[in-house]
């Protein structure tokens, strides 16, 4: 499975069609659309956030998908995939990789992520753990776990890392992690244009995940609004 899915996503790009309750496209009929437009455009992987987005997205595409579940606890800020409830509705619709939260932050309920992995290695053993990071230690803390793959998702993301853009200093930060990393690495999170997604594939990522700069038409929307209020020079 992991030879299978690396190969697949080797040197690629994956898209991430996600829009949560409250954005304009939040709609599972609609990434499931946005995942056939990715697919048309040369995308070789999807990753998709709750188990509906997944199934409408598995019936229009024929992608390996990164399947996650976001979901918010009350006594903790980690909400990618955070407990082992949702990983397990995740790896039940028979993505190829199931990613989660691996920063060495609180959990919610107290939950150990070494367990939940050890848990999903016993009773789903041909699924892949992605393990979404945002620091160095957040790496060290994660390979230790036993996940499969590396996510640099979360860098400048969490409080320790606030601030921070994985394209730093010609992308310094995400040089280091494949320095430090035993197993292969994806690099996503603000890799935002089309020259950032190439530069990162230079430098050795397995693949890369693109999102909100593909699949947000508001967000890209407001950018350009940015731009062109500094030409203009006046707020409107």
């Amino acid at each position: 499975m992991m030879n299978s899915f690396l190969t697949k996503v080797k040197g690629g790009l994956i898209v991430s069609c996600q829009a949560l309750e409250g954005e304009p496209l939040h709609s599972s009929f609609i990434m499931s659309k946005m995942a056939k437009a990715a697919l048309a455009g040369g995308a070789v992987g999807i990753r998709a956030n709750s188990v509906e987005d997944i199934k409408a997205i598995q019936k229009e595409v024929n992608l390996p998908i990164i399947g996650i579940f976001k979901k918010e606890y009350p006594d903790s800020e980690v909400f990618i995939t955070p407990t082992l409830k949702e990983v397990r509705a995740i790896c039940k619709t028979g993505v190829s990789v199931v990613a989660l939260d691996a920063t060495s932050r609180k959990r919610p309920q107290n939950e150990d992520l070494k367990e939940i992995i050890h848990s999903v290695k016993k009773e789903f053993k041909d699924i892949l753990i992605m393990g979404d990071t945002a620091s160095l230690n957040d790496v060290t803390f994660a390979l230790k776990a036993g996940v499969d793959i590396i996510g640099t998702t979360l860098h400048g993301y969490t409080e320790e890392t606030a601030g921070c853009n994985i394209s730093d200093n010609d992308f310094a930060y995400l040089k280091e992690v494949l320095q430090k990393s035993t197993v292969p690495v994806i690099a996503e999170g603000k890799v935002d244009t089309p020259e950032k997604a190439k530069r990162v594939l230079e430098l050795g990522v397995e693949s890369v995940v693109v999102g909100g700069a593909i699949t947000r038409p508001k967000e890209i929307t407001e950018r350009f609004i940015e731009s062109i209020k500094q030409v203009k020079g006046e707020e409107f």
